[in-house]
């Protein structure tokens, strides 16, 4: 099973990616929840040059990435999982779980430390907010992002499985809960009690303070709720908040250079 994971993680990987992006962007044009502010050709060929960008660095920087990490560790015997014995299903849950509360924690902290504020706050200056805002973060991000995650997979040790579909999961969910798409709003009451909405997550994205530091789940939203960091609406409604950073603002936030070296 982890042989095969590993030789079609690329591809399942890619396809999903592609899958999740082109349902999302049609869902935006069909049923938009807000009205754009900025072109929305620029900002997407800044949003998704980024994505090339990280693509680049990541593999040159790292020999394996989390999927291959925890190939690695099961063979070694490496890690709490590699050390007990579960369930397959109950550890892929298990495993899963604690991977999204440590990118819920990785998250706010990169909110609360001014080094890693000053990378994450790429992400924020997005003056809109739909499927590919879910995809622009600094390379030094990626990178820092990678190292905790590979250091969490060997101290986890959880099996390659589980990783690939806690990725594909926290890739698809982002997208979602990025995405600039109308939910009925019962259907949101309900479904914020499974997954991040996008109407729950763009109150992280507000221009407000107190509204962009809640709101930190990216997939599960029990973490918000369980360690105080939830926020139900924005306060001016989601029709007139304003979205991105005070500082900051207008087109030349969408330029792929401006990104790389705010």
């Amino acid at each position: 099973m982890s042989d095969s994971i590993m030789q079609n993680e690329g591809t399942i990987r890619l396809s999903i990616f592609l899958g999740v992006l082109v349902i999302m962007a049609l869902w935006e044009m069909a049923a938009p929840r807000r009205a754009l502010t900025e072109s929305k050709p620029w900002r997407w060929i800044g949003n998704l040059g980024i994505v090339v960008v990280n693509t680049v660095v990541v593999r040159l920087l790292f020999p394996i990435l989390a999927v291959g990490a925890a190939f690695w560790a099961e063979k070694n015997n490496i890690g709490l999982f590699n050390l007990i014995s579960l369930p397959g299903w109950l550890e892929v849950a298990v495993a899963a779980a604690l991977l999204d509360m440590a990118i819920y924690w990785q998250h706010r902290l990169f909110h609360m430390i001014p080094l890693f504020w000053r990378l994450h706050r790429m992400h924020h200056a997005d003056p809109d907010f739909d499927v590919t805002t879910a995809l622009r973060f600094h390379p030094l991000e990626i990178v820092a992002s990678m190292v905790i995650k590979l250091a969490l997979v060997l101290i986890l040790g959880p099996a390659a499985l589980a990783v690939l579909i806690f990725e594909v999961l926290l890739n698809g969910t982002a997208m979602f809960n990025h995405a600039n798409v109308r939910l009925p709003l019962g259907l949101d009451h309900w479904l914020r009690w499974l997954v991040v909405t996008p109407d729950m997550h763009r109150v992280h994205h507000s221009v407000e303070s107190r509204e962009y530091n809640t709101n930190f789940g990216f997939n599960l939203p029990w973490w918000d709720r369980l360690f105080g960091s939830y926020r139900d609406q924005p306060g001016l409604g989601h029709g007139d908040m304003r979205i991105g950073l005070p500082a900051y603002g207008g087109a030349v936030c969408a330029n792929l250079l401006w990104m790389l070296v705010l």
